[in-house]
């Protein structure tokens, strides 16, 4: 299975035997907080099966969601780079299974495996290249924009349409993008009213390109 991550697929066999030895599988229930923004921790997570979400609150309790992470993907990668406090809270949004492995260990997998260096890096600038589009769509777009660029975000193509196999509450899209339930409600009425996207049991398929 760890084979099968892009992260791990530039390792051997004896490297991917030590990872399984050092790594702790932990299973979580729904809406259980991993960790918190500033909170000390060096270890490194990856995703088996659930989802969760990467989230920051401002005084008020206003949730904003970072990101959410699914099974083959990772966080925690920074901290267990350079020890530094947890730069986010992170949530189960249902039943999750995660590896932990720690920063000495995870510190001798990268010394030792320049090509998971670089694949961690691509990663790290995909994400600060996503974190720069999200504060200029914050910044200068419409929440109807805000919307429709996310939902192309997290969308799959599927023949001529795209597929969003995500279940993302109003809520949930609220909180991403930086707006209330009940306009982003509104701006996801209009785009299923003009075509552009269906909703069915929850899974959004968009029909034509949103942005």
């Amino acid at each position: 299975m760890l084979k099968e991550m892009p992260i791990f697929s530039c390792l051997d066999a004896e490297t991917i035997r030590y990872f399984e030895r050092v790594a702790v599988r932990q299973k979580f229930p729904q809406n259980t907080i991993l960790f918190s923004k500033g909170d000390e921790s060096d270890s490194l997570y990856v995703v088996l099966s659930g989802r969760v979400k990467a989230i920051v609150q401002d005084e008020q309790g206003k949730e904003v969601i970072l990101s959410i992470i699914s099974p083959g993907e990772y966080f925690g990668e920074m901290a267990a780079i350079d020890g530094e406090p947890r730069s986010a809270t992170i949530v189960t949004k249902e039943p999750t299974e995660v590896l932990v492995i720690r920063r000495d260990d995870f510190g001798k997998i990268l010394s030792s495996n320049p090509g998971m260096v670089f694949d961690l890096v691509k990663v790290l600038l995909e994400r600060f290249r996503k974190a720069d589009e999200k504060i200029e769509s914050l910044a200068f777009s419409s929440v109807y924009h805000r919307v429709a660029t996310l939902l192309m975000q997290v969308a799959m193509p599927k023949g001529q349409k795209w597929i969003i196999e995500e279940k993302l509450t109003h809520q949930e899209v609220a909180d991403m993008v930086g707006s209330s339930r009940e306009t982003v409600s509104r701006a996801m009425k209009e785009l299923v009213d003009a075509g552009y996207i269906s909703m069915e049991a929850r899974q959004i398929t968009i029909n034509k390109k949103l942005v």
